[in-house]
């Protein structure tokens, strides 16, 4: 999983990109295609 600072870049990278909230830090996750996470604080 990559520390991102700024996570909308790495939501336009795959359509199936979501951004969820948990525990006051921002996830960037991706079912079809797992490689693509992300964290933001």
């Amino acid at each position: 999983m990559k520390i991102k600072s700024s996570l909308k870049t790495a939501k336009i990278r795959d359509k199936n990109n979501q951004l969820v909230r948990r525990k006051g830090r921002l996830y960037v996750i991706n079912k079809t295609n797992p490689r693509m996470k992300a964290r933001q604080g």
